[in-house]
């Protein structure tokens, strides 16, 4: 990569940034300052500034005899069931968590008051007790709460810790808040130590914490800590200890070094009774809200449950992260000092995550599916997260698709999967909320204040988006005009059974056995067809000058069916390819190598027979997207064709949603290397099921011969698909990453998912 290619690939787009926009300043922005924006641990408070203070519980708990630490959300940890079944994304959330015997509940409350600083105060309360009553395993809770300040600068601890005249836990002195102030009260008897550390990192507390208390229990054969401090620490732990069931509030207050800080009124205000209404009134506000916003009277009670934690764990998992990517160098380069990657500038990622344990950082292609549902309950959450992702274009028009942004993000990633690279897109997903946001403007759907922020967000947008589109046009473009391929293949592998198309989201799916330039992609070419439509939309919604929107009503007219037709259809089964250099007769077989001692055995790939380019036979997600990005007219007996492999059951359709490739495929749940189970091969996905039951409502509602089998099939899918989450939601205590079609419907993968899975609040209320 030449020095300039280098320079463009990591300096920012030259446009006015989205988040410069005034509606995100003053108010906006003050009131999103706090959070529990940290989603990669069981409860982490920060503030969305690039040095924050960060606060956070851990645990003692017990699993198979042994006492463990908690902090960190991990399957490993094998809690039976956590996540936050009330969360607005503003000011409130509460959280349970039932861990092997003991069941701790968070609740987190925000406020702006007479005498607070900038972002106002903040209050958590944390309840544990035993889960069964006569269970022996816990007598005492173990609580560390900690506070630390990224900035570096000193913390005090309080003198005496805790007693009837003082609530005080510690203090100090943030740039944007001022003086502070950390409290605890409770009506239990409480046993509290504490440890000062100072230390740069903030990702590896986990360590710290132990590290400290084994030191001290083998000076004193106490598991506690060990009352005493560093030199200026910048972090604080506090060890609460009390016999079960225990309650407790922590209160953070601001501005505290003020005349008329208020500081006892504002922590009554924080701790106790107060709370304990304040709290009362949130969760009732946010029922109103959710079953206003969403369901009124369409569902039963269990639907409720399962519709409420999913908005909730999807708001709880909001993350602000600070840092910059690593954007990987071509093959055989690199810098002067050994690296193979350039870094990204540092920025700021405001985001909703897939996953709390497995994926707590953002993803591009993900982030679309997740606006359609924040878009619902606050408008102005989601414009901010599409700014903030809008602003990391970077000068070629170009995105990281995965975003891992600062040592706490890093910590979680393996090191394979860190670099980003250039070349590579995503599924342009946001442009599915946009076409929504525009629809629900044309119905009057918005207050007029809104509408008017929308607007003006579309204006400034409209420059990124247009770069974003002519990255993709200019690079992901294949060989015949108006095709498209994703880029980034690997055309030299000898272990993939079927190379990865990462970069389409769909990952292990299968496309043609020999990737090439030859290749045509049937989805990213409808994702090029959402995007140019939607530009079109935009560009007359705002007004502007016809030259620069018009252009994108030929580029959709270009991608849309009769061409459609012409480069992906079969006109013998009416169905939709993928075309590509392809061969079926491709397979993994062991091969024996023989090593300086042994003989080791690995899978590598075998083709039979020369490829040749053709169709790509595979029947899955991808022969649908046509269907689900709505190119195909009513009346065409194309559509009933793809009626026909959503409802057939040796192709897609289970009784637990619809599976992601047919069974006829060669390729259904095959492995693709030694160590890759089948990942897009089989298992159900919810981020692909809603798409497709969006569809069918659409073809429900429209004129056309097959209307009436469109909203049979509906209703059927929609019903499978809620009876399936909801059941295993019950059985389990979680939404899945997947489901899978050959064990009943079971959730597989990684859980709690409350991202793209948390659709399953937007298909009960039928919001397509």
């Amino acid at each position: 990569m030449p020095g300039e290619d280098v320079l463009s690939v990591v300096t920012p787009l030259a446009a006015p940034k989205m988040m410069d926009l005034p509606q995100f300043q003053g108010e906006h922005r003050e009131s999103l300052y706090w959070g529990t924006y940290r989603p990669q641990v069981y409860l982490g408070i920060r503030a969305r500034t690039p040095r924050s203070l960060i606060a956070g519980l851990m645990w003692i708990g017990i699993k198979d005899g042994q006492y463990v630490m908690r902090h960190v959300c991990q399957h490993s940890d094998d809690l039976s069931k956590y996540g936050w079944t009330d969360h607005n994304g503003r000011d409130y959330g509460r959280q349970v968590l039932v861990d092997h015997g003991q069941v701790l509940t968070t609740s987190f409350l925000k406020s702006k008051s007479d005498g607070s600083g900038y972002g106002g105060d903040w209050a958590v309360r944390l309840e544990v007790q035993k889960e069964e009553l006569d269970s022996a395993n816990f007598k005492t809770a173990n609580l560390f709460f900690y506070l630390a300040n990224e900035e570096g600068a000193s913390i005090s601890i309080a003198e005496e810790l805790v007693s009837r005249d003082n609530t005080v836990l510690a203090s100090g002195s943030h740039q944007d808040v001022g003086a502070w102030e950390l409290h605890l009260t409770s009506t239990d008897n409480l046993d509290i130590h504490y440890a000062g550390l100072k230390t740069p990192h903030m990702h590896n507390l986990t360590e710290l914490l132990l590290g400290t208390l084994g030191v001290n229990a083998r000076k004193t054969g106490q598991l506690q800590l060990p009352d005493a401090s560093e030199n200026s620490p910048n972090i604080v732990i506090f060890q609460i200890s009390g016999n079960l069931p225990v309650k407790m509030d922590v209160a953070f207050v601001s501005a505290t070094g003020l005349k008329n800080s208020r500081v006892i009124e504002r922590v009554n205000s924080l701790t106790g009774v107060s709370l304990t209404r304040q709290l009362n009134e949130k969760q009732k506000g946010f029922e109103e809200k959710y079953n206003n916003i969403f369901l009124k009277n369409k569902v039963d009670s269990e639907s409720r449950i399962v519709g409420r934690a999913a908005l909730g764990n999807l708001l709880g998992g909001l993350s602000y992260s600070y840092g910059q990517s690593k954007i990987a160098l071509p093959k055989g380069s690199n810098l002067k000092n050994g690296d193979k990657f350039v870094q990204y500038w540092p920025a700021a990622l405001f985001t909703a995550v897939p996953s709390r344990p497995f994926f707590p950082r953002g993803f591009l292609w993900d982030e679309g599916f997740h606006q359609l549902l924040i878009w619902r309950w606050d408008i102005s959450i989601s414009l901010d997260i599409i700014g903030h992702w809008l602003d990391l274009l970077n000068m070629d028009g170009w995105i990281p698709r995965e975003q891992i942004l600062g040592a706490e993000a890093l910590s979680k990633v393996p090191e394979d999967f860190v670099l980003q690279y250039p070349t590579n897109g995503n599924p342009p997903t946001l442009f599915l909320v946009l076409r929504d946001l525009l629809s629900a403007m044309k119905k009057n759907k918005f207050s007029t204040s809104d509408t008017a922020d929308i607007s003006t967000f579309l204006n400034r947008a409209f420059i990124r988006l247009e770069a974003w589109f002519q990255w993709f046009n200019r690079t992901q473009s294949g060989k015949v005009a108006s095709t498209f391929y994703w880029h980034g293949r690997d055309s030299m592998t000898i272990r993939e059974l079927n190379s990865k198309t990462l970069t389409s989201g769909l990952d292990d799916y299968p496309r043609a056995s020999h990737p090439s330039d030859d290749e045509r992609h049937l989805d990213l070419r409808c994702w090029m067809h959402l995007a140019a439509d939607c530009m079109h939309s935009i560009g007359e919604h705002l007004g502007l000058e016809d030259v620069l929107w018009k252009r994108y009503y030929s580029m959709a007219q270009k991608l849309s069916f009769e061409t459609l037709n012409q480069m992906h259809l079969d006109d013998v089964s009416g169905v939709y390819f993928d075309f590509g250099n392809h061969t079926e007769k491709v397979r993994l077989r062991w091969r024996e190598t023989r090593g300086s001692n042994t003989m080791n055995r690995e899978l590598v790939r075998e083709v039979l027979e020369q490829p040749q380019l053709t169709l790509v036979p595979h029947i899955g997600y991808v022969n649908l997207f046509p269907f689900m990005i709505l190119i195909i007219p009513p009346d065409s007996w194309i559509l009933e064709k793809q009626l026909e492999i959503i409802s057939n059951r040796s192709l897609l359709w289970t009784d637990y949603g619809l599976r992601s490739l047919s069974k006829t495929s060669s390729l259904y749940m095959k492995r693709n290397t030694e160590h890759d189970a089948p990942y897009w091969r089989g298992p159900i996905w919810i981020n692909m099921n809603y798409l497709i039951l969006s569809a069918l409502h659409h073809y429900s509602q429209v004129d056309g011969p097959y209307q009436a089998k469109a909203m049979t099939i509906y209703e059927e899918l929609r019903k499978n698909l809620i009876r399936n989450i909801e059941r295993n939601y019950f059985e389990t205590g979680f939404l899945w990453e997947q489901y899978d079609q050959k064990n009943k419907g079971r959730g597989k993968g990684a859980h709690p998912f409350t991202g793209w899975t948390s659709l399953v609040l937007l298909i009960m209320a039928e919001a397509y």
